[in-house]
């Protein structure tokens, strides 16, 4: 994302793709620039049949990109680099066709290649008949993407280019454009800016003697990786660890404790002021209600400890009056809705992020699934790289902060 002084100039990739709707997409090139975009339009083959490029090129100023096989511009890997050039790919009209090749991972063109190939948010802007997009097959492609973090814009109701009336049409582009400026969570550099964010990670020790500690299985992985996604989103992080040995993310400041009372206490210290908490780390419910100075020797058959509760921070930051949004996590080995909407409601959170641990997942792995609850929702976040799924938690977690905030009426705003 490039920058005018103080303007934001987001680069857009804007795929046009062959539906009649195809009509309408000058007038979004035209309305994005006008905002301050940059945007480049990459046309599907069947996109041409509606619409020429030379169309494209006029309004936006720059040369279509229409081919995967583009010699010109492939010389030098050309599609990887506009994949990493975009800030946002938006695709309107999104047909059926490309909705499915985008939910199978099919790269059979220029435009889903660059999906696939990009780490940019992407929005689709469906356009279809309105039997067409009530078919199953269309609805579960549209769940298993809005899963793996893509946003649809729309449809609208209304009639349409075959003279049925429903669900189908493409939103007008005043709309479009208001739903990519209107929501900071489609820009991702921009996401979090301007927000102080405190995460949790790893696991905690208490101590039973100088030697031995009680503990859990908690690599910390993902809540350094939430970290790294909140801070390349322009947040001010601060990052409360447990004991783990994992390099602290660029960018971010990061404090260590080793119980569960030292990270209460650190938390504590410096939850005034922020944003946003998001509490990853595993810290332990009980702890020795004594610990032995001295190493316990191996004598008795049989040696009992008493353990009492740990300070539960997540619940206590929830409590404070004026306190951050608050992102809660529950690791469970069985009934993970149920007992993942129990934690949000008793711990009274703002949003909740489940998984199954166990000996093959959750802990100790590279890769990870989460299903998200809010009061009124619940998305699930399929399997994927820890770092790709913190970006798309810290996405959605972005997306219901906003949501939150009191809306200002006109005399507010200066």
């Amino acid at each position: 994302m490039q920058k005018d002084g103080n303007q934001i100039s987001p680069r857009i990739i804007l795929g046009v793709t062959g539906g009649i709707a195809a009509y309408k997409s000058p007038d979004l090139v035209r309305r994005l620039i006008e905002r301050g975009a940059q945007v480049q339009v990459v046309m599907t083959q069947s996109a041409k049949t509606f619409l020429s490029p030379s169309t494209f090129q006029a309004v936006s100023g720059r040369r279509v990109r229409d081919d995967l096989w583009d010699e010109a511009a492939e010389a030098s890997m050309g599609h990887i680099e506009l994949a990493r050039w975009a800030d946002l790919v938006l695709i309107a009209p999104a047909t059926a066709h490309t909705i499915g090749s985008l939910a199978a991972g099919l790269a059979g063109d220029l435009l889903t290649t660059l999906a696939l190939a990009t780490d940019a948010p992407i929005l689709l802007a469906p356009a279809m008949n309105q039997a067409m997009w009530s078919k199953k097959a269309v609805q579960e492609n549209r769940t298993l993407l809005e899963s793996r973090g893509i946003r649809f814009l729309g449809p609208a109701e209304g009639e349409q280019a075959c003279g049925d009336q429903g669900p189908g049409r493409m939103l007008e582009p005043i709309d479009i454009v208001n739903a990519v400026f209107e929501a900071p969570v489609q820009l991702p550099s921009e996401v979090l800016k301007g927000l102080r964010v405190i995460i949790t990670a790893g696991p905690t020790r208490e101590p039973i003697d100088p030697v031995r500690y009680i503990t859990n299985r908690s690599s910390g992985k993902m809540g350094f990786a939430l970290a790294a996604a909140a801070q390349q989103a322009g947040a001010d992080v601060i990052l409360i660890s447990g004991p783990v040995s994992i390099k602290t993310p660029a960018g971010v400041n990061r404090f260590e404790v080793e119980t569960a009372k030292e990270m209460y206490e650190s938390v504590h210290q410096r939850v005034d002021g922020s944003d946003l908490f998001i509490a990853c780390a595993a810290v332990s419910d009980y702890r020795p209600e004594i610990e032995s100075s001295e190493k316990l020797k191996r004598s008795a058959k049989n040696l009992n400890l008493e353990l009492v509760r740990s300070p539960d921070t997540l619940a206590s930051v929830a409590e404070l009056q004026n306190g951050p949004f608050t992102v809660g996590f529950a690791a469970e080995t069985q009934n993970v809705t149920e007992n993942a909407r129990m934690k949000l409601i008793k711990k009274n959170l703002d949003m909740i992020a489940a998984n199954r641990v166990g000996p093959e997942c959750g802990f100790d792995q590279e890769t990870n699934s989460l299903r998200v609850f809010w009061k009124n929702g619940d998305i699930e976040l399929e399997n994927a790289p820890k770092s790709v799924l913190a970006k798309r938690l810290i996405n959605l977690i972005a997306k219901r902060y906003v949501a939150s905030q009191p809306k200002q009426s006109p005399s507010q705003v200066i």
